[in-house]
């Protein structure tokens, strides 16, 4: 008997696919350059934004989103190489898949971070670039235009190839979840809350995130 469980709520729904614009647009963007750059900064607080959004809805969102459901350590990475995995890794985030989501959000930041204090002495000067100290600002452009997006590039890549493996050789679909929000699983498993109440404090939470990040861009001027 198959059990349907509601697994990802839809503030973590519409995160995911939001970031997913937003990392493809400053792509595009940060190749086109030059008047396309504005373009290309107000993506890069949008993403500040999701992100703060994300931490704090990784502590008080729905069950399977909050960090504390896909904090695996060394062992139950081990164990689920070896073929001997948790039944909640059927549910959430697989210890592979916490793995990316990790990596991305500290990818992420630091991506954002050092778009703040950036200068490409072309065409954008972060807002917080007149915070530090001239060498500081040229080692984060530095690192922001070739190593960080780099690095991003490959772990996108890395992540749909893992969708693809999953979906192919694994008869999973791991999209599908994302998009209704609900899985068929073989036993029961905790819902995620996803009511009108906790859509609401999301909602705050995102507009509070960005009022943040507004004030930071407001810094530049």
């Amino acid at each position: 008997m198959a059990h349907r469980v509601r697994v990802w709520d839809l503030p973590t729904r519409l995160f995911h696919w939001l970031l997913v614009c937003c990392v493809i647009g400053l792509v595009v963007t940060g190749y086109i350059g030059g008047d396309t750059m504005q373009w290309h900064a107000r993506l890069g607080y949008a993403v500040g934004t999701l992100l703060l959004f994300r931490i704090v809805w990784g502590f008080i969102g729905g069950h399977w989103s909050q960090f504390r459901t896909f904090f695996y350590g060394p062992s139950s990475v081990m164990r689920y190489l070896g073929g001997r995995s948790h039944p909640d890794h059927l549910v959430g985030h697989n210890p592979l898949g916490a793995g990316s989501v990790f990596a991305m959000l500290l990818l992420l930041a630091a991506q954002v971070g050092t778009g703040l204090v950036s200068d490409d002495e072309i065409a954008f000067t972060g807002p917080l670039n007149r915070f530090v100290s001239n060498g500081t600002g040229l080692k984060a452009t530095w690192y922001h235009k070739e190593v960080g997006q780099w690095l991003i590039v490959a772990l996108v890549a890395l992540h749909v190839a893992a969708v693809l493996f999953y979906l192919v050789k694994k008869r999973q679909n791991l999209v599908r979840p994302m998009l209704a929000g609900d899985k068929e699983l073989d036993a029961p498993a905790k819902s995620s809350r996803d009511d009108a109440v906790s859509r609401a404090v999301a909602l705050a939470v995102l507009a509070g995130c960005g009022a943040l990040l507004a004030w930071v861009a407001s810094l530049g001027g």
